[in-house]
């Protein structure tokens, strides 16, 4: 049937400009990646600085703010890959 063949070529059609906006988007995420990874931990870092000079407890708050920074940017990688975080589990 006639309509049957122009249903399939809009298929087609469709496919395209997904498949290029996620060749497109491969590279943004690339980009974003380390600076979401680095800003995690130096907000953390600079929140337990900060906390070390109102308390005089210098330099244990930096290195736990730090390490929890250090976490959170890992965690945020990973749930911002494809493929990663709740999603792709089932869950």
């Amino acid at each position: 049937m006639p309509s049957d063949n122009k249903q399939d070529e809009t298929c087609a059609h469709a496919a395209g400009p997904k498949k290029s906006a996620d060749l497109a988007s491969q590279p943004a995420l690339a980009l974003e990646l380390p600076f979401t990874f680095v800003g995690a931990i130096v907000v953390g870092g600079a929140i337990g600085f900060f906390l070390d000079r109102w308390l005089h407890t210098s330099p244990w708050l930096m290195l736990v703010f730090g390490a929890l920074g250090f976490y959170a940017g890992i965690r945020e990688v990973i749930r911002r890959l494809p493929g990663g975080g709740k999603d792709s589990q089932g869950g």
